[in-house]
């Protein structure tokens, strides 16, 4: 297929997608109870979000871990750029979990390596901390292939530190629930107290402390 373009010029549909990109932005996290709150911004030409998309890149929820760890290598091969940023359980209780997520969000885009004129991120709510364009779709990881990229970068990201932080804090199973405050993490706050990197401010709501 042959487009034209602004400039007269005839070129392939191939290559018009390999030039014009999406950053997605996600988060992972955030309903956690333990732990930071992690955010990716991925960078995909249009060519190689269809590439990510042929091979069954979706939202990082739908898919098995195993099938997760077999993407990430080759999202990170096929985006043009890529990023990580978090905020910490001491940021989340003093700003609060919006805001905070806010702050990794922002921490990822400034990590790439050229400034984004759009962000698409994931969900409803605007990222205040970003002056330029933004777009935010309801679902977003499961109709864009950079948000849906992103949100596998991140979850795959902080899995692996959850399960790194599991010998340094026994006996919550973090390495099982991830940090998220399932039936067993509950009993095991209940019977050990919690550590200084649970989120005081979420266990307050759950009356847990």
């Amino acid at each position: 297929m042959k487009l034209i373009t602004q400039e007269g010029k005839e070129e392939d549909h191939l290559q018009i997608l390999s030039k014009v990109s999406e950053i997605g932005i996600d988060e992972v996290g955030r309903g956690s109870v333990f732990g930071p709150v992690f955010s990716a911004a991925v960078v995909l030409t249009g060519k190689n979000g269809l590439t990510l998309k042929s091979l069954g890149v979706t939202d990082s929820k739908k898919l098995t871990p195993q099938k997760r760890k077999k993407f990430f290598p080759k999202i990170i091969a096929l985006s043009s750029d890529y990023s990580i940023g978090q905020s910490s359980v001491r940021e989340i209780d003093k700003f609060g979990i919006r805001y905070a997520t806010e702050l990794s969000m922002i921490r990822a885009v400034k990590k790439l390596r050229n400034m984004p004129s759009e962000l698409i991120i994931d969900g409803p709510l605007s990222l205040r901390l970003w002056d330029g364009n933004q777009k935010n779709i309801i679902s977003g990881d499961s109709k864009f292939t950079s948000i849906a990229a992103a949100s596998i970068i991140a979850k795959v990201l902080r899995d692996a530190l959850m399960e790194r932080l599991d010998s340094k804090y026994p006996g919550y199973f973090i390495f099982k629930n991830k940090g998220y405050g399932t039936k067993e993490h509950i009993s095991s706050l209940k019977a050990n107290g919690i550590t200084n990197l649970h989120r005081k401010s979420f266990l307050t709501k759950l009356n847990l402390i």
